[in-house]
């Protein structure tokens, strides 16, 4: 089983795991049409205890796998880096909106899980998370509501939430404070984190004087506490690598001096965090943001995709790919599985999966290997091999004009930014290095 034994995770995130884990999988889930015919109630624990080879276990293709090696090897490999670095981690869930994948990368010493909305964040609390950050700023009222209930309802729950402007000060203020009938006792504080931005980026403060001034009126409420500031490096794009890692490196910079100022309006009990970080710059930002003295500064990354990285975008960008000496070694976890459909034409195949099953946004699946039909040894593909368009259900996979492709043989491919696929799929198959169902995850999107 990919999280081992369950008693080492919270007891409420435990009973919950083993829920959905006894839950059954329904025929309707993608690949999962004929799977098991003969059993009435497939699920992942008992697919986990029967380990059926892959390709007899009679899932549908196409197909979405996670290979079990890779997921561990990853997970240890940025909690080591985490380590070494001085740093802790709360990595991004709305990658894999998967409550077991999120459980692995707690139990490999994560600090929290990240959202980025409350719906994100309902879900993982749905499962007994104990501690969540929300990246994002919260001006859905009834989300509010909810969260501050939450909060009050259990007082070992910790969240975290963004503020960039005063109206969202003011709506966060109104409504938290009308979850408490009559007013007869105080409300629990909700921590926030002061965000801030750059030019042409997303939300946050575009200036170090606005900062101040929401911290200030945060501070002031009675019903927000200024936890920290945070910011996201990965929207910063320059004319090239270097001018972009010099305009990533101010960024933290001032982000980290902005907490030093900032500290001030927090709770003098409390740790203040600073906290940035996605998945191509995190070894800038874990530099950066440790500089200098950090007593009393909590330094937390948000970086998602490391767990299952990829063939494409971040294996392009990434810090290992960059070559940074401490950079974590990470290695490829998703395989998309599909069949051959058709020959129509010398080098051309078309494969049986396209735009739905598959992001495109930030590059083309990879072909990887050919499991032939009749089931003999891995067939070796070469550099020509390349899909040059999808379809809603069809891809173009160019290939050379004297391969032996038939229908009915299986391709592997690799994909490119891991959040734009993952998103397709809702139960998916963990392998091991043998070929075998090692494990069942679900995703929640």
């Amino acid at each position: 089983m990919l999280l081992g034994e369950l008693n080492d995770l919270p007891p409420r995130l435990a009973e919950r795991l083993r829920a959905l884990r006894a839950r059954p999988i329904d025929p309707t889930e993608k690949g999962f049409a004929f799977a098991d015919r003969h059993a009435s109630s497939p699920t992942a624990a008992s697919i986990a205890v029967d380990r059926p080879q892959l390709y007899a276990a009679g899932l549908s293709y196409p197909l979405l796998t996670l290979r079990e090696s890779a997921l561990r090897a990853n997970a240890e490999a940025m909690a080591a880096f985490c380590a070494g670095a001085g740093v802790d981690l709360a990595p991004h869930g709305k990658t894999g909106m998967s409550p077991e994948l999120a459980a692995l990368q707690i139990t490999h010493g994560a600090w929290a899980i990240t959202a980025a909305t409350i719906g994100q964040m309902l879900t993982y609390r749905s499962f007994g998370f104990p501690r969540l950050l929300l990246a994002n700023q919260l001006a859905d009222e009834a989300g509010i509501a909810w969260l501050a209930a939450e909060l009050t309802a259990d007082p070992e729950f910790q969240a975290y939430c963004y503020v960039d402007n005063i109206k969202n000060i003011d709506t966060l203020e109104r409504t938290i404070r009308g979850t408490t009938p009559g007013h007869e006792r105080p409300v629990r504080p909700l921590p926030v984190l002061v965000e801030i931005g750059h030019p042409h980026g997303r939300t946050g403060c575009r200036t170090d004087a606005e900062a101040l001034e929401v911290a200030k009126a945060a501070a002031a409420t009675g019903a927000l506490r200024v936890a920290g500031v945070a910011g996201y490096e990965g929207t910063i794009h320059a004319g090239d690598t270097a001018e972009t890692l010099a305009h990533v490196t101010s960024f933290c910079r001032r982000l980290r001096g902005l907490a030093d100022a900032l500290r001030e309006y927090g709770d003098e009990t409390s740790e203040f965090i600073v906290t940035a970080g996605g998945s191509t710059w995190f070894d800038v930002v874990a530099r950066e943001l440790t500089s200098g003295d950090v007593s009393g500064l909590r330094v937390v990354l948000r970086s998602g995709a490391y767990l299952y990285y990829d063939h494409g975008l971040y294996s392009a960008v990434s810090p290992q790919a960059r070559g940074s000496a401490d950079a974590p070694r990470l290695r490829p976890t998703i395989e998309l599985w599909a069949q051959v459909v058709s020959r129509p034409e010398p080098g051309l195949a078309l494969l049986g999966f396209g735009r739905r099953d598959a992001g495109f946004d930030s590059g083309l699946p990879v072909p990887l290997q050919v499991v032939p039909a009749d089931g003999t040894e891995l067939a070796a593909i070469t550099p020509n091999w390349r899909i040059t368009a999808l379809n809603d259900q069809h891809a173009f996979l160019q290939l050379d004009e004297g391969a032996s492709l038939t229908p009915g043989d299986r391709v592997c491919l690799g994909i490119s930014h891991p959040c734009t696929t993952l998103d397709k799929w809702r139960v998916i198959p963990v392998v091991d290095d043998a070929g075998h169902i090692a494990d069942i995850v679900h995703a929640f999107f």
